[in-house]
């Protein structure tokens, strides 16, 4: 790889130097470096009273243009002291340092707004480095290896990387894992399984070379795909393996991408439910899937949670417009009151669960659910050349630029969950994508490129940059744009579809 912002870079992990090397697990090297470990951050005691978070505000003067929103602990609380009540005044005691911007493990510069700098080169650095080799301690994420992909080429795109310098590297990786009966394991050898197929075609669509997308087997992943629906109208993740939300979404993307054909393969048991369409049904179970509380649970009658509330919507996204399918299929008002929940003051950020802690991840499992929703709400769209405005934002953008620029990022490269926690690639890419979507106002239009009209208003989507008085961050800090629906630029999912179009697909 190359060197990063003129300087050799500090590679974290060996790697190897063969130019079309597999983004491989290699042993832990016999000589580990201590420096790692003695400059990460020092983990706070997360013992807490409920004491502690009245004293927070009496403690240094916060960075000028700071709102006294973000530098203290809510006015009105709870007296009732409970497990979950320390837990967040310790998360509390941890944040608000870096909100104010008086931490001494901070990196700035800050600007007018009192928010630090986007450490574009660092996080650029690091994320380089988790493509090449891993330490043997790394061996129980052996069947995340497209995710780790994923994160990895997701993340520099976001920061402005062209990573199509990597694709044959990607296909190299990814090729292994496909099986001839359909779909793509973690790794070599391992069975298929929906979460990696998605990561490995999703991978495939940012490097966007004709040879990534003639490595994918349409037929046998048609195929297998029939094998995973179900007679209640989901999809297990493998066969054999749960049927959840996240096997809804991740089919619902792989279909649309590759364009493979609606119609159940003739051996399909959904048949025997009286489905024709891979589709048929799914509406209808994601509906079941909403709580009481309003939020989306991974399948009927459990806990309601971030990541599946966006794999739901994501997923009824791209089986039709969202004020159609959305509106059909959930409780709206429900809905919106539960995931305005999820984000807390003064921390700015998420939490994916009801009284759970906020997480960068949630920067985009629950900041991803806005703009579909955004699109529910204004309606059908009236023109491709500037979004609605019938409704405004539905979330504290502010607030979340806050958390990720000031709590997220680590002071050594990458971002992370919140300040004590150390960086990985998993958070990195995804606080990366909840920056952008704060960044960008998403829209659909009334127009799409596909010639193929199955889920094309999928890829009606567009984006407009936020406007400068909307904005806490530089303009040096903006992002690429991601499509709402796919987490991968908008580009890359037309350029993919449009490249399957043109390919026949013989049933």
């Amino acid at each position: 790889m190359p060197t990063v912002a003129g300087k050799r870079r500090n590679v974290r992990f060996p790697f190897a130097h063969l130019k079309t090397a597999p983004l491989t697990t290699a042993q832990k090297p016999q000589k580990q470096t201590q420096k790692q470990n003695q400059n990460q951050e020092k983990r706070p005691d997360t013992r807490s009273t409920s004491s502690q978070g009245r004293k927070m505000a009496s403690q240094a003067a916060p960075h000028p243009g700071t709102p006294a929103l973000f530098t203290q602990p809510p006015p009105i609380r709870d007296p009732l002291v409970t497990e979950t009540t320390d837990l967040q005044d310790a998360t509390l005691s941890k944040c608000l340092p870096f909100l104010k911007g008086t931490s001494d493990l901070q990196k700035g510069p800050f600007n007018a707004s009192g928010v630090p700098a986007l450490q574009r080169d660092d996080h650029v650095e690091y994320l380089y480095d988790s493509l090449e080799d891993y330490p043997a301690g790394f061996v129980a994420m052996d069947s995340s290896r497209p995710w780790m992909i994923y994160w990895g080429l997701a993340g520099l795109t976001l920061l402005g990387e062209d990573v199509s310098r990597v694709h044959q590297r990607v296909i190299a990786s990814i090729r292994p894992m496909q099986n001839p009966t359909g779909g793509f394991g973690g790794g070599h050898g391992q069975i298929s399984h929906l979460a990696s197929s998605y990561a490995a075609v999703l991978s495939l669509a940012m490097v966007g070379s004709s040879d990534a997308f003639a490595l994918v087997d349409r037929q046998a992943m048609w195929q297998w795909l029939g094998r995973l629906k179900q007679a209640d109208g989901g999809f297990r993740v493998c066969e054999g393996g749960e049927e959840d939300v996240r096997g809804a979404y991740c089919a619902s993307v792989i279909i649309s991408l590759l364009n493979l054909p609606l119609d159940l393969p003739p051996t399909s048991e959904a048949r025997l439910a009286g489905f024709d369409n891979l589709t048929d049904g799914l509406g209808e179970y994601l509906s079941r899937c909403q709580s009481f509380e309003g939020g989306i649970s991974g399948s009927p009658g459990v806990e309601a949670h971030g990541a599946y509330a966006f794999c739901a919507l994501a997923c009824l996204s791209i089986l039709g417009p969202p004020e159609n399918t959305i509106a059909k299929h959930m409780n709206l008002p429900l809905l919106l009151s539960w995931l305005s929940a999820r984000q807390y003051a003064p921390e700015g950020g998420f939490s994916g669960r009801t009284n759970k802690l906020v997480d960068g991840c949630y920067s985009h499992w629950v900041g991803g659910c806005w703009p579909l929703l955004q699109s529910a709400l204004d309606g059908k769209p009236q023109s491709a050349s500037a979004p609605s405005t019938t409704v405004g934002s539905l979330f504290s953008r502010e607030g979340l630029d806050r958390y990720i620029l000031a709590c997220c990022q680590h002071p050594q490269g990458g971002l992370r969950d919140k300040p004590g926690k150390h960086a990985d690639a998993y958070h990195t890419c995804y606080v990366l994508t909840g920056l952008s979507a704060t960044q960008h106002h998403h829209y659909r239009t009334d127009s799409s490129p596909c010639a193929n009209k199955n889920f094309s208003s999928a890829f009606s989507w567009r984006s407009k940059p936020t406007s400068a008085d909307e904005n806490v961050f530089e303009k040096s800090d903006r992002l690429t744009a991601f499509h709402p629906i796919y987490v991968i630029p908008h580009q890359a999912a037309e350029k993919m579809r449009l490249w399957y179009e043109a390919e026949p697909f013989a049933t």
